[in-house]
């Protein structure tokens, strides 16, 4: 279980409409490393809500995948 202080700390450093790059996606559907989206949002677990700019709309998982700020 993901800490709410944590949850607060993604939303103001992933603000909707930040722009990121994927670094590491643990998952078949992934986009490829390196595809570049726009932050809509932080979930109440914890996940990055992105679009991804090839389409995709998989959300990056706290602790588990990774993505920066570009």
């Amino acid at each position: 279980m993901i800490r709410r202080e944590t949850i607060e700390i993604l939303k103001f450093l992933y603000p909707k409409g930040t722009r990121v790059k994927l670094i590491q996606m643990d998952d078949p559907q992934a986009p490829p490393i390196g595809t570049e989206g726009t932050v809509f949002g932080v979930d109440d677990i914890g996940s990055i809500l992105v679009s991804w700019d090839n389409g995709s709309t998989l959300n990056v998982i706290y602790g588990k995948d990774k993505c920066e700020k570009i």
